[in-house]
């Protein structure tokens, strides 16, 4: 009896729907295998095909889904030897996913090319369905054929079958559907079908696919119902735009496309985000809607919603016509970065997507407050520094900074933090500051920003007014978000600047991404942050990261393909070798206005709160100086090294220095090799053989470093260092390893220790900087009284004059 059948289908008015699938004779079968027991090693079956039938059919009666797994190729004809089929809930890709080792192996016999189960594994760790009920998965057509009749022919690789002209046929030339549908369990992609874990709608729960209602659905343009949930896929990023916008126009609001991220490996979309209309406060009709749903691109090419949110803060309107189908013209896959801003708009009785103009979150009356307190500023400070960029006539970003930022940027701009906070929540206003740390390890202001839009470009702007504002030196260091935006934008206008992520972001994209695993997995969470935190060297952290990919089969995670790729910007390992002031990478480094402002300070109290908190942080660090030169710190020994920290450091950084000195008494140092002048020690705590730091230290220069990084990350020695210069007897630290950051003069003569290799026109700003701060103080003690300013006066002629006969 043949095996082939020929399915012809009339056409439509709409469309001609043709549809092929193989019935196979399960009686041919029963001699291998039988179709009502369980899986068992020995199990022999024809296909790989037939395997993944029976097995979905198993399931089926269990009570549980299945996917296709692994499979392994003949390394000498590439041919695949070996396939897994396993428990849909397998591996932790997705948090509906919980790790169950169900699964079947089949492997194919040389001799005779049938195929035997190898290895199976009966044992779920989840909840099964009833039993029976579990629906077969849908096929769903991915392409519409022309031809009105579909031949097919069998073909092993494909599982699918093709004819030549008028080949033999069912007898009756008639299909049933029911029994086309509950015999036939999952295709290939590559067939164009594609088979759906979740019931769509499409089908009751025997399987059968009402094809009239297909038929209309597409008509009335929607290929699925219900509300958006985590888990459901799509076959592309376009038909997931087109769910949406149905789902949109059935409840009764309007849709706009948000961001999307991208590979940094090779620019490719990875994720995307469609929006309520009026989520955010960019216009004036926006109340921050806070209705969304967000898909991922999968190793297998579809895109799965991983989140969604279907509360709406505002009255909808009345259902739409579906009917009223939205213009995809433009949108692509791959394409460029016009999609990642764009609107639906009204336009001959439909909807249309547009690119969006650049909108301003900051309302008008914003701007005109901010505007007379930059003036007034401006009136009393003459290094006041305010920029506004125009687009199209309107005012779009703001930055600004006093004197004092500016000047606290030529000694302490070196690391920098640029603080977006207000990102994390719902705010009023769209602030960002540029912070970086004083010699008190303090947070000092160095410029502040109101962020109209999140785009690229709007960074850049911000970017480089702050460098216009700081006299064009890049930081050598800088923590910012991990958005691709603000990636390009460092790049661009920092070269050569280290960009950190922001901990916080990390954080919370490592959670949705494997916090299920973390937490269901104690071994994966300790594994995973030894990985991350403890790795010494490059080989360490490669070698443990691949443990953990292929350990707990994560290669498929496109969030760890995305971290690794950009490890040098998130893993302590690869940032302690670049001068970040010491900046934590916790996330714990403190905001700088507090509880103070935030970013829910209304207008009429922003510009009050900003000034109070500016004047509070500027009165800590005062006092800090005060303590600094009359507090002297308490010596715990006498090694000449610590009484000459105490001289040059300020009281905090003292005490980092003296706690450093006093640890490297509980350590030993073993010379390990000899080149030449350069001599290499093995140090060790006593008693803790797991913690070893190598240390290289020159004798003909004093050069010293260790492989802990800290000296160069937070620019303090550290212990292992300070042992092996206790050993060679050194009792003087050489001046380039006592920063002029951290001392107590880290404020006052700026270009004290400057060589005479630059010229003066390298450093003017500094030179101007430090002395117009010299001369605001001196004017501030000058004027507090008639024979105090005569005194001043007097003085500063003299300095005139005899600058004067200087050459």
């Amino acid at each position: 009896m043949s095996n082939t059948m020929t399915v012809k289908a009339k056409p439509t008015t709409t469309e001609q729907l043709a549809i092929s699938t193989i019935v196979k004779n399960h009686d041919q079968n029963h001699n291998h295998h039988d179709e009502e027991g369980e899986p068992n090693v020995g199990l022999e079956f024809d296909t790989a095909e037939d395997a993944q039938e029976w097995y979905s059919n198993y399931a089926t009666k269990m009570g549980f889904r299945i996917r296709i797994g692994q499979l392994y190729r003949s390394r000498i004809d590439g041919s695949v030897m070996s396939r897994r089929y396993v428990c849909s809930k397998e591996g932790f890709q997705t948090s509906s996913r919980t790790g169950c080792p169900a699964f079947i192996r089949v492997q194919r016999v040389d001799d005779s090319g049938k195929w035997v189960l190898a290895n199976v594994n009966k044992e779920h760790n989840h909840a099964m369905e009833n039993a029976d009920e579990t629906c077969v998965p849908k096929i769903v057509q991915r392409k519409v054929v022309v031809d009105r009749t579909v031949k097919l022919k069998s073909k092993s690789s494909s599982g699918l079958r093709s004819f030549d002209d008028d080949g033999p046929s069912s007898r009756s030339g008639v299909v049933d559907f029911k029994r086309v549908v509950n015999q036939t369990t999952k295709l290939k992609s590559s067939t164009g079908l594609r088979s759906l874990d979740e019931d769509d709608g499409l089908s009751g729960r025997c399987g059968v696919i009402d094809f009239k209602r297909v038929r209309r659905e597409r008509v009335n343009g929607e290929s699925r119902g219900g509300e958006p949930y985590k888990g459901l896929e799509f076959v592309t990023a376009g038909e997931a735009y087109e769910f949406y916008h149905s789902y949109a126009v059935n409840t009764g609001f309007r849709v706009r496309i948000g961001q999307l991220f991208r590979s940094k490996n090779d620019g490719s979309i990875t994720s995307r985000r469609f929006v309520c209309s009026k989520e955010g406060h960019q216009h004036p009709s926006r109340v921050g809607c806070g209705a969304f749903m967000r898909i991922q691109r999968q190793a297998t090419g579809r895109w799965l919603v991983d989140r969604c949110h279907n509360e709406h803060n505002h009255e909808l309107g009345p259902p739409g016509d579906v009917s009223e189908r939205v213009s995809l013209k433009g949108f692509k896959e791959e394409g460029s970065c016009e999609l990642e801003n764009m609107d639906l708009v009204e336009s001959n009785g439909g909807l249309s997507l547009v690119t969006r103009s650049r909108e301003s979150r900051i309302g008008s009356d914003w701007y005109n407050e901010l505007f007379d307190y930059f003036q007034s500023r401006q009136a009393e400070d003459m290094g006041f520094f305010y920029a506004v960029e125009v687009h199209k006539g309107r005012a779009m970003n703001v930055l600004w900074a006093d004197s004092r930022s500016r000047f606290a940027c030529t000694q302490f701009g070196d690391a920098v933090v640029f603080d977006t906070t207000y990102r994390r929540g719902s705010c009023l206003v769209p602030l960002a500051l540029f912070v970086g740390v004083n010699h008190h390890r303090q947070p000092v202001l160095l410029g502040c920003a109101l962020i109209a839009e999140e785009s690229e470009e709007s960074f850049t702007w911000v970017f480089q007014a702050w460098l216009r504002a700081m006299s064009g030196r890049c930081p050598i260091s800088i923590v910012a978000d991990q958005d691709r935006a603000i990636q390009h934008s460092v790049a661009q206008v920092f070269p050569g600047t280290h960009h950190r992520f922001s901990p916080w972001q990390v954080v919370a994209k490592e959670q949705e991404a494997i916090g299920a695993l973390r937490s269901m997995n104690p071994e994966f969470k300790y594994e995973y942050e030894t990985c991350i935190s403890q790795s010494q060297t490059p080989n360490e952290f490669e070698a443990a990261w691949n443990v953990l990919i292929n350990k707990y089969n994560l290669r498929e995670n496109t969030w760890l393909k995305e971290m690794y790729n950009m490890r040098k910007s998130w893993v302590p390992l690869y940032i302690r070798g670049t001068f970040f002031a010491g900046i934590p990478m916790d996330g714990s480094f403190k905001s700088y206005f507090g509880n103070i402002l935030t970013s829910q300070a209304p207008l009429c109290e922003f510009i009050i709160r900003y000034e109070k908190s500016l004047e509070q942080r500027r009165e800590e660090e005062r006092k800090e100086d005060f303590n600094s030169f009359n507090l002297q710190p308490v010596l715990h020994t006498k090694d000449p090294i610590e009484d000459q920290g105490r001289r040059l450091y300020t009281i905090t950084m003292f005490k980092v220095f003296q706690k450093e000195l006093l640890e490297c008494y509980s350590y030993v140092a073993i010379k390990i090799n000899v080149e030449g002048a350069i001599s290499r020690y093995l140090v060790q705590k006593c008693g803790n053989g797991d913690e070893r730091n190598t240390v290289a230290f020159n004798a003909s220069n004093l050069n010293i470093s260790c492989s802990c990084k800290m000296f160069e990350f937070e620019g303090v020695l550290c212990r292992h260092a300070l042992k092996v210069f206790q050993i060679m007897n050194i009792r003087e630290l050489p001046s380039r390893y006592i920063l002029h950051r951290w001392t107590k003069d880290a404020k006052y003569g700026i270009l004290r220790d400057v060589d005479s290799g630059g010229t003066s026109q390298d450093y003017k700003a500094l030179m101007l900087w430090s002395l117009r701060e010299e001369a605001k103080n001196y004017i501030e003690a000058g004027t507090t009284s008639l024979e105090r300013y005569k005194l001043a006066f007097e003085i500063m002629q003299e300095g005139r004059r005899n600058l004067c006969w200087q050459n």
